[in-house]
């Protein structure tokens, strides 16, 4: 029988241990070098600017109390700067701050210096134009329509402008400043926008320093240039401007020539005259927030006070921006005489047929809506 006791147990292999140990601590460094590195030349890149070749300008808006993280955060996502943190450790440690709200204009070609420099200038207390460009008002765009068109031919936002059409202070301003075309504007109720309407159809100019309220002033200025000689004439009818210019609006959708829009006009006034509903799919369309024609039993029911299927009179205001033709054509309506109260228009061939009851207005439906 063997002696177990003066057996010794196998010596650990420490010499492997330890070589394992190096080379993880050996990986280790290479890896927080090479992190070091490579978080070297990032920051190294992040302090250039983005693209020196991109002088595109971008309009940036910076809000006030905003911390430098979060300005920094608002230059990335604009693509000003290629890291908000790195712009924000590289205005800490230059002591940089003290950094203004407003409006910027800024480039991807700038250093992260020229930007701290410009945000601690100051920028403008509202949107600014950066480059030159031209907005087209369209005949019978509405405001969200014109707010689109803003958006795709300028800097400012469609946000920018509809913040503007609901600014209070701003209508209040304009109704000083053109009386007579906006004092019953201003005291309409349940409308949706004040200036639905009296941003009259052109092409505006739009230049660097062009503000956005500027270009807005511009267009209700051209309406009430355009609207001037006919404030007379207009007050004879005894409607409000508001109640004159949501009938132009209509006609400036409904109509296909001069012709028609006088006449169209004529089932308007009619209309008013007996308390008739004006039933305008336009204004259906317009309280349904859409620029479709095919419109539901449902929608006819909508209980926007722009539904003009469901109340009678004029409802708030004007559904769209109406050309001067339509306005003229309200001012001298044909064929009132004739009592005229539908129309229905075949889509093909253009044309127009008017009725002064309901069952012949069903038939001339039957008749040629049928082929459109």
């Amino acid at each position: 029988m063997s002696n177990n006791s003066n057996q010794r147990a196998p010596k650990p292999n420490r010499s492997l241990g330890r070589k394992i140990i190096i080379s993880v601590i050996a990986i280790l460094i290479v890896l927080a070098v090479s992190i070091s590195f490579l978080g070297y030349r990032y920051f190294q890149e992040a302090l250039k600017p983005l693209n020196p070749q991109n002088t595109r300008v971008t309009q940036v808006h910076i809000p006030l109390g905003a911390s430098n993280k979060q300005i920094g955060s608002i230059l990335q996502n604009k693509k000003i700067v290629k890291s908000g943190m790195v712009f924000d450790y590289y205005v800490k440690s230059n002591n940089m701050n003290d950094f203004r709200a407003g409006y910027y204009q800024l480039k991807p070609s700038m250093s992260l210096k020229m930007i701290a420099k410009q945000l601690q200038k100051g920028g403008s207390d509202q949107p600014i134009q950066s480059t030159k460009g031209k907005v087209l008002v369209r005949e019978g765009a509405n405001i969200d329509q014109i707010a689109e068109q803003v958006a795709l031919t300028t800097d400012f936002s469609k946000q920018n402008f509809l913040s503007v059409m609901k600014d209070q202070q701003f209508m209040k301003q304009l109704e000083k400043s053109f009386p007579q075309l906006l004092t019953s504007a201003m005291h309409a109720k349940h409308v949706r926008y004040r200036l639905e309407g009296y941003l009259y159809p052109a092409t505006y100019e739009v230049k660097k320093n062009t503000s956005l309220k500027s270009l807005v002033i511009q267009m209700v200025a051209k309406a009430n240039q355009v609207l001037a000689p006919h404030y007379r004439q207009i007050k004879k009818t005894k409607m409000s401007l508001q109640e004159f210019m949501t009938l132009a609006s209509l006609i400036e959708r409904e109509g296909v020539n001069q012709t028609d829009r006088r006449k169209m006009a004529g089932v308007l006034l009619n209309r008013i005259k007996i308390d008739m509903p004006l039933q305008s799919d336009v204004a259906v369309l317009y309280a349904i927030h859409r620029n479709s024609k095919q419109l539901t039993n449902k929608d006819l029911q909508n209980s926007s006070p722009y539904n003009l299927y469901k109340y009678a009179g004029f409802g708030p205001g004007p559904f769209d921006s109406p050309s001067i033709s339509s306005i003229q054509a309200i001012l001298h309506p044909l064929d009132r005489s004739k009592n005229y109260l539908y129309f229905v228009a075949n889509t093909k061939t253009k044309k127009v047929y008017y009725s002064k009851t309901y069952e012949e207005h069903q038939l001339q439906i039957a008749k040629h809506a049928s082929n459109n």
